[in-house]
């Protein structure tokens, strides 16, 4: 073969190549601005006091003042920016549309800072670090952190029928007939019960849990899916469990309710090295 036909066909490939990598870069940048046009909803698991870990998860899902953010509680204890955390989300709520959800770290540590009263089994999981970190915060900010947490809901229903919660709850006919409020964030036993639902039984059996078919999608954290090996959200029945771990070994996750795209940090036992966590 001739110098100059070996010469043009190693242009014609190096062009190929070029053109290839431009076309990937064209389509990545249309992606991005579509995300940045797009007004997503996104939910977000327990960040249990990982500030570094929901910095990650930001910037990773490229999350814009557009976007809805659904956060399922559980803000403090475990990692020592508890503080921060809050005063993170009490600033990110002035730029965005937020739904802060109670979860049961989040009222303990509220009964702590209005009434200084000492907990130990709270302290023994995850409020040990969350008071050290307090040492250092202002009684302003402290007020300000009280006025927050007092402010959290319970749970959120959107226009489609899809249930925000940070545990559960217990009464056959939904959240409004919930005679318990405090289960909202202390329920395990819909998240168990999903878990050992037959996969077989078919929504319309008489036997089917009713709970698990009066809304259209519920979210929840509060039982990490670490529990069942997993650092992924899970979902059984019309349950998304969104609590990945963050407050153990696992990483912080904030996912798109409509695509079920997802994003996640770093294992926080990595980010914060130095500390034990829940662990």
């Amino acid at each position: 073969m001739k110098p100059a036909i070996i010469f043009f066909q190693i242009i014609i490939l190096f062009k190929k190549h070029i053109i290839a990598s431009l076309l990937h870069i064209f389509i990545k940048l249309v992606k991005q601005k579509q995300i940045s046009k797009k007004m997503r909803t996104l939910v977000i698991g327990d960040i249990h006091g990982g500030l570094r870990a929901l910095h990650q998860i930001m910037e990773r899902a490229q999350v814009t003042k557009k976007d809805k953010l659904i956060f399922l509680g559980d803000y403090v204890d475990g990692w020592s920016q508890s503080p921060q955390v809050l005063d993170y989300l009490i600033a990110l709520n002035a730029k965005n549309d937020c739904v802060f959800i109670r979860g049961n770290h989040d009222e303990l540590l509220l009964h702590w800072l209005k009434d200084s009263t000492d907990n130990l089994l709270w302290y023994n999981h995850g409020g040990e670090a969350t008071v050290i970190a307090y040492e250092k915060v202002s009684t302003e900010t402290k007020e300000t952190h009280i006025a927050f947490l007092q402010s959290l809901q319970d749970y959120y229903l959107d226009d489609q029928q899809r249930l925000f919660i940070h545990a559960g709850f217990t009464n056959m006919n939904g959240v409004n007939f919930e005679y318990f409020p405090k289960l909202f964030y202390w329920d395990r036993t819909l998240w168990e019960t999903a878990l050992a639902l037959d996969k077989n039984m078919l929504v319309t059996d008489l036997l089917y849990p009713k709970r698990l078919t009066l809304y259209n999608e519920i979210y929840i954290g509060h039982t990490p899916v670490s529990r069942i090996g997993e650092t992924v959200p899970v979902k059984k029945a019309c349950i998304w469990n969104v609590d990945t771990g963050a407050a153990f070994k696992g990483p912080l996750t904030i996912m798109d309710i409509d695509t079920k795209e997802f994003w996640q940090s770093e294992p926080l036992n990595n980010l914060y090295f130095e500390e034990k966590g829940r662990n």
